[in-house]
Parts: C-alpha cells; sequence; structure tokens
C-alpha cells in the first residue's frame, strides 16, 4: 500500500492548486481578481521600493476553528503573547531601518516591510502567508474595485520566517514553486534541508543534526543513561526525538520514556504526563518543544513540587524568557541546554528602549507589548520588585538575535542527580518492562523452517532429475543424438550439475567455521567445472562444422584429451583463487544484532568480500566466452543445434545472476542466504532443462529423430 501523504503536504498542494486557479481566473478576468472572505490579521508595514514580508510567532496559542459547514467560520483571535517573538519583530525593523539610513548600502531603493502574527500554527501561517503576498492593506481594500494584482504580481519578493518547523513547512511548499524565497531564524527540522521538497526555503540557523550530537554528547558526558524525553505533535519534536534516541542507543543509552504534548493539552492530559514522570525512575528529562508549549506542563509541574527531575532543553526554549517566572525557578533551575551565540548589535538596545503605545494602525504589535507587560507587571507586582523601565530594560537585555552561527556556548548548571542505566551483557535486551536483560533470539536459515524445507526439496528434486537424465543417457549411449551431442561432456556436465544442486544444502543451517568456508568454494568450484563442460561442449561443435571442410583437422587437435586438460585448467583456476581467500581472509560465523532490537542473525561474514565477486567474476567471464561461442554457432545446420540451447541457457543464466546481485546486496539477515541459495537452484535448473530436457524429448518421445537420418535431415516427409 503506498504511504499516505502527510497533512502538511495535502494542505500546501490544496492552497498550491487555489493559488493556480486564482492566477488563471484573474487573468480571465481582465487582470482582475477579487479577495474571498476576510482575514482581520493585525499588520505591522512600511511602504517602500521594495517590501519585505515577515511571519513570526506573535502568540503561542492558536484556536481551532468550528468548520460547521452551515455558515462563515468566524475569526478566533490568538492568545498568549509571546514576548521573544515581539523582539524578534522589533530587530527586523530596526534591521530595515538601518539599511535605510546607511546610503552605501542600497543606494536609491528604499525597503518596506510587512509583518503579520503567524500565531505559531499551521492553518494561522497559511492564511498570513496568503494575506502577506496579495498586497499592502490600501491595495487589499483597493480588490473591492477589482484593481489589485494576483499573486503572479504580488509586491512581496521574499519573506522572513517562521519560527516553528511545522508552520515553516507548510509556507515553504506553497512559496516553493512561486520561487518566493522564504528565509527561516528559528526552524531548525532536519526534514527541511530537501531542496526538491523546498526549493525556496533558506534558513540562517543550523539544522537539529549538531543540535542532537551535542545534546547526546552533553548526556553521555554526565553518564545520563537512562533518560526520558517531551516533545510536542510537530515536525520540530518528531525529527529531534527520534534522531537523539537513535544516537542515545549508539553510545549504550536507553529512553525511559516519551510524552508527546497536545497542541492545546486539556487539564487530564497534563495530568497524565505528570504522573507518568512522577512514577518513572528516570530522573533526566530532554524536552524538545517551544516555550509556549511547555508553560503549561512546567507551571503544573511547580504545583507539584516535581523538583528532582534534571531538565535539558532544546534550544527552542533554553532561553526563553518566558519560562524565567519566579515560579518556576525551582523546577527548572539547573537546566542545561545549547543556544545560539549571541552578540551585541549596535543601537538595537536603544531602540528597543524607544519602543512606546500609540494609537496608530502601525503600533498594533506595540501596544499588544504594553498591554500584556502591564498585566504581566500587575500580576506579578508582589512578587517581582521592579518598575516598569527595569522590568523592560531587563527583557532588552535578553534578545535573541537573528542571522547568528552556531557554536555550542558555556553553560552553568547544578546536577539533581541522574540514575544509571545498567547496560545488558552482550546478545541480551531488557525485557518490557525494562526491569531485567533477556537472552536475544537467534535467528538463521533453518532445516526446520518452511522456507529452508522449501529451498532443501527443490535441490535434491534437482538432483533427482538430473539422476534420471544421466540414466536416460546411459541406457541410450550408442543413439545418434547422445554420440552426436559429445556423450562423454555430456555425462561430465550432468554430474557438475548435481553438485551445483547438492551445494545449496550447506548454505542451510546454523552457520559453522567449517560450513561458513565451504559454502562459496563449493558454490564456485562446482559453477566452474559446469561452466567449462558447457565451454567445451559449444567449441566441439563450432570444430564440428570446421572440420567438414576439405583439409580441417581441428577436431584433431581439440580431442578427448585436450577437453579433459581444458576444463581441468579452468577448474583448476577457481580452486587456487578459492584457496587463497579461504586461508587468507576466510569468512566465519558473526552473529548480527544491528538488524532488528532484540534479534541476532546469525551469519557468514566475510572479512575480504572482495574474493566472493572474484570467485562470481571468474564464472561471469566463462559464462561470457561461452554465450560468444554458441552465439556464433546458433546458425549452423541442424545436424549441430546444440548451440541453440547453450544460447539460450546461457540467457537464462545470465538473467538469474545479473538481478542476484542487488537482491543479494539488499536482502536483510537470512533473507541474504535465501537469495543465493535461490540464484544458484534457478540457474542450475535453467541449464538443465535447456540442454538436456529437448534431447530427452526426441529419445523417449519421438524415436523416429533419433536415428542417423532423423539427425541429418534426409528423413522422407
Amino acid at each position: 500500500m503506498a504511504n499516505k501523504m502527510p497533512v502538511t503536504k495535502l494542505v500546501a498542494l490544496g492552497l498550491l492548486l487555489l493559488l493556480c486557479f486564482s492566477v488563471v481566473f484573474c487573468n480571465a478576468l481582465d487582470n482582475r481578481c477579487w479577495t474571498l472572505g476576510d482575514f482581520n490579521s493585525p499588520v505591522l508595514e512600511q511602504d517602500g521600493d521594495i517590501v519585505i514580508g515577515g511571519l513570526f510567532p506573535m502568540h503561542y496559542i492558536a484556536l481551532e476553528t468550528d468548520h460547521n459547514y452551515s455558515e462563515r467560520p468566524q475569526h478566533q483571535e490568538c492568545s498568549g503573547f509571546d514576548f521573544r517573538a515581539f523582539r524578534w519583530v522589533q530587530t527586523m525593523v530596526f534591521a530595515i531601518e538601518e539599511i535605510n539610513s546607511n546610503s552605501s548600502l542600497l543606494p536609491g531603493v528604499t525597503l518596506g516591510y510587512r509583518i503579520l502574527d503567524s500565531c505559531d500554527h499551521v492553518h494561522t501561517s497559511l492564511r498570513s502567508m496568503l494575506f502577506l503576498v496579495n498586497g499592502t492593506s490600501s491595495q487589499t481594500q483597493a480588490n473591492a474595485d477589482g484593481s489589485a494584482k494576483c499573486l503572479s504580481s504580488a509586491p512581496v519578493p521574499a519573506v522572513i520566517g517562521l519560527a516553528s518547523s511545522s508552520p515553516t513547512r507548510a509556507v515553504a511548499q506553497t512559496l516553493g514553486p512561486f520561487g518566493i524565497p522564504l528565509i527561516s531564524y528559528f526552524a531548525t527540522c532536519t526534514c527541511l534541508t530537501d531542496k526538491k521538497e523546498y526549493p525556496s526555503f533558506l534558513r540562517t540557523v543550523p539544522s537539529d543534526v549538531f543540535q542532537v550530537q551535542g545534546l547526546v554528547q552533553l548526556v553521555s558526558h554526565f553518564g545520563w543513561r537512562w533518560v526520558g524525553t517531551v516533545g510536542t505533535d510537530d515536525d520540530y519534536s518528531h525529527y529531534g526525538i527520534q534522531a537523539f534516541t537513535e544516537q542515545l542507543e549508539i553510545l549504550g543509552g536507553c529512553i525511559a520514556f516519551h510524552h508527546s504534548i497536545p497542541k492545546a493539552p486539556s487539564q487530564a492530559q497534563i495530568h497524565a504526563i505528570l504522573n507518568s514522570l512522577e512514577g518513572s525512575t528516570a530522573q533526566v528529562i530532554i524536552a524538545f518543544a517551544t516555550e509556549g508549549q511547555l508553560l503549561e506542563l512546567l507551571v503544573e509541574a511547580a504545583h507539584r513540587n516535581l523538583t528532582r527531575m534534571q531538565w535539558v532543553a532544546s534550544e527552542a526554549w533554553v532561553t526563553a524568557k518566558l519560562l524565567t517566572i519566579p515560579e518556576l525557578h525551582p523546577v527548572l533551575d539547573g537546566t542545561l541546554g545549547f543556544a545560539f551565540r549571541g552578540t551585541t548589535i549596535p543601537g538595537l538596545a536603544e531602540f528597543l528602549l524607544r519602543v512606546r503605545p500609540s494609537p496608530k494602525p502601525e503600533s498594533v504589535f506595540t501596544n499588544m507589548f504594553w498591554e500584556e507587560l502591564n498585566a504581566t507587571i500587575n500580576i506579578l507586582n508582589k512578587e517581582i520588585k521592579y518598575s516598569k523601565t527595569d522590568f523592560s530594560r531587563e527583557l532588552c537585555n535578553n534578545i535573541i538575535h537573528i542571522l547568528e552561527i552556531w557554536l555550542t556556548p558555556s553553560v552553568c548548571f547544578c546536577l539533581l542527580g541522574a540514575t544509571e542505566c545498567i547496560k545488558c551483557p552482550q546478545y541480551y535486551w531488557p525485557n518490557n518492562e525494562r526491569v531485567s536483560c533477556v537472552a536475544g533470539i537467534e535467528e538463521f536459515l533453518s532445516y526446520h523452517e518452511i522456507m529452508g524445507i522449501i529451498l532443501i526439496s527443490l535441490s535434491l528434486f534437482g538432483v533427482a532429475v538430473a539422476t534420471v537424465i544421466t540414466w536416460i543417457f546411459f541406457l541410450f549411449r550408442s543413439t545418434p543424438i547422445v554420440k552426436a551431442n559429445n556423450s562423454e561432456m555430456s555425462f561430465l556436465l550432468l554430474l557438475s550439475l548435481k553438485l551445483c544442486f547438492l551445494c545449496s544444502l550447506v548454505f542451510v543451517g546454523r552457520p559453522s567455521p567449517w560450513t561458513c568456508r565451504a559454502r562459496q568454494a563449493a558454490f564456485g568450484i562446482s559453477f566452474v567445472l559446469c561452466i567449462s563442460c558447457i565451454l567445451v561442449k559449444t567449441i566441439v561443435v563450432l570444430l564440428a562444422f570446421r572440420s567438414t571442410m576439405p583439409g580441417s583437422i581441428s577436431l584433431k587437435l581439440f580431442g578427448p584429451p585436450q577437453q579433459r586438460v581444458f576444463i581441468f585448467c579452468c577448474t583448476t583456476g577457481q580452486v587456487i583463487l578459492c584457496a587463497c581467500w579461504l586461508v587468507l581472509a576466510p569468512p566465519y560465523p558473526y552473529k548480527n544484532t544491528s538488524y532488528q532490537g532484540g534479534k541476532i542473525v546469525l551469519e557468514c561474514k566475510d572479512v575480504w568480500p572482495l574474493g566472493f565477486y572474484l570467485v562470481l567474476g571468474y564464472i561471469g567471464l566463462l559464462s561470457c566466452m561461452c554465450f560468444a561461442l554458441s552465439f556464433l554457432g546458433r546458425k549452423l545446420p541442424d545436424t549441430f543445434n546444440e548451440a541453440k540451447l547453450i544460447t539460450f541457457s546461457m540467457l537464462i543464466f545470465f538473467a538469474v545472476w545479473i538481478s542476484f546481485i542487488p537482491a543479494y546486496n539488499s536482502s536483510p539477515g537470512k533473507y541474504t542466504v535465501a537469495v543465493e541459495i535461490f540464484a544458484i537452484l534457478a540457474s542450475t535448473f535453467g541449464l538443465l532443462f535447456c540442454i538436456f530436457v529437448p534431447k530427452c524429448y526426441v529419445i523417449l518421445l519421438r524415436p523416429d529423430l533419433n536415428t542417423k537420418k532423423g539427425m541429418t535431415g534426409k528423413m522422407s516427409k
């Protein structure tokens, strides 16, 4: 079944189709379009020759719209003002004003900006993005008169945003086909590195690959090997925790639990998560989330006086001012984490201190800031002995700047204690309750399982068929068809085919030192002997035709003694190659634990994998020679029609072994052995049936053709 498309991709695809339809519809109406519906989102904007868009999570709680499909959905206001996002907005405004005031940077060009609230949610971010690229406020108002241009001539050539990875993915997928760059200042998900999915996405921060490496090294440095993880239901958390878990387990660590905080958690959900934290023996928690998503959980943890936990923070919340309230100090004291290196931007602190409320429309975000700030000061007035000015200065001194490079900072901490993870012995795994170690389940291609029984049965069936054909050829050894096809080589070829069938039996069963060495040697030598016999038969067919020419002595020069020497030399080359391989770098039994947790795959490990491919290559070389010669003789008179059969058998042989190599390299565990056995049996059956079955048909069912006249085609019709 095909994989289901992620929700973000479905949303982006739907919006993309909507945008394309809008462009077509716009062209059909004399390049005029109208805005359907309304979107009363506050906008911070300033006109300019080039207007840069901005999407910032001014609020971190977005209420879900109630879709009853009977009336137009009401606009839902976002809540939870984010002071840090407000500082990001002001930093962008400050940067644009600095560029405009410096005539040497963009002479003759004035930059403008258009900034909207994304509410840190996918659907709100997409609505803000569409509103952003459809023109300024005046243009939007002019839409009613049909004078505004559509997206194809959007005034925003680039967008700065967003903070969270999930909204960023949705917006990046929508803007990508239109070539509008989206430059993120905080989205670190590794999923955003795919340029095929997000061709116009850029960011000024590194992906979580580096952060995860640092967190794993940090946890390992303090010996914390029994830890829990807390995340949210978004891409940033999913990808980050997955990478952290994989790397921690490589170093011998264990994940005690993982909890995901819903977008809008209920009190029951918060209590369930905290109950699990309290009942766990793990005392170290790694949290991949934003400060707004963690706030309710941490506040409830403070009410329960859950202070024994050592928190390890991701970069999204390690420096968040929202979580520095005194109420959370007992819970978060000693928190560790990595943050982007800060720097001092000349003039920024003074610019932030000049932020004041105003009735002007462009001060909508500033007014929100002061309203939230005054409300916070009133609530915490008894606990925080700051004046308004001092509190504002404290906020401004902790600005998280954008456009910074990644570097591990020094951190301060206090160790609250951690429980050691007892590492299970080799080839043992923890049980489901993670309270004891249990032995891993050994897995190999056994004689007793269905797949092993089927392969053994096919091998023995092949030996039986080859034996029956040998008996038939022996009984009719004096008939023309057996004599004409080099009876001595036919019997030797049948013997080698039996060896090919039998060599597959060595691959079944528990690997041991002698079976690991005998497997490839038996396979390589038996197949070389088989192909050598076929090669001799092919040469004899060609020489027999040439010997009919006057004065030709070619067949006498390649008589039975020379044929035996030729086969011996070809087989000896493979014997020497296998002997050198097995003496210098022999395969050995190996317990592989990398395929699946709790399972031990017993296999023969090749110290020198090139040895196997040299053995296979030698067989391929002889097969190519055999195919080339038989192909040249395929149109010889019917008396020497064996060349046609050899040509067809070689085609089947090549088809099997060419498909074997990719299947062999991609099959896991015991199926690698099964693939090689199948290739051995399939190619051997192909040679046996293609070369000998037509002759048996003539011998048993068409004896009238098994005469001298029948062989020469001179029978009367």
